[in-house]
């Protein structure tokens, strides 16, 4: 896995009537502050890929469908520079990936159904100095394979 990004476990609470499932508590050990809520939906067969932050932790959690996030490591510091790592994460294996700055990030929906990521991160969108950096999904210079192995 690329050197600071966690994947936690999410649990279910499940009774007769549904479920429940605490993403993020501000007690938990990952929890680094709050700035927004949002939710990005991903059609099946799109790619939303590349992008990073200089200061900005991100939070995902697929809440509908499911995806594979994928994460390129080219911090200069990092034990794990030059590193690919991809993780599913949704309905079938639910889980909170945390995203630490500098590391480059995306996801793709899985199956046939739209993906539904919410993210937490850690400041608040700035139209006028927006904390982000992107590169086309298929960026030659990230060795990464968005393709599934079923398709």
């Amino acid at each position: 896995m690329i050197h600071g990004v966690i994947v936690k476990p999410l649990r279910r609470i499940v009774d007769d009537r549904g479920y429940v499932m605490v993403i993020l508590r501000e007690d938990d050990e990952e929890f680094r502050g709050f700035g927004q809520a949002y939710v990005s939906v991903c059609f099946p067969g799109v790619v939303k890929a590349w992008h990073c932050h200089k200061k900005q932790w991100d939070y995902f959690c697929v809440v509908a469908g499911d995806a594979k996030v994928g994460l390129y490591d080219d911090r200069e510091e990092s034990p794990t520079r030059g590193e690919t790592a991809s993780v599913v994460i949704g309905q079938l294996n639910p889980a909170l990936v945390v995203i630490p700055p500098q590391v480059w990030h995306g996801f793709t929906a899985l199956g046939g159904q739209p993906a539904v990521l919410l993210n937490l991160p850690t400041l608040p969108y700035d139209e006028k100095e927006p904390d982000e950096l992107r590169r086309p999904p298929f960026d030659p210079e990230i060795p990464f394979e968005w393709s599934t192995r079923g398709g």
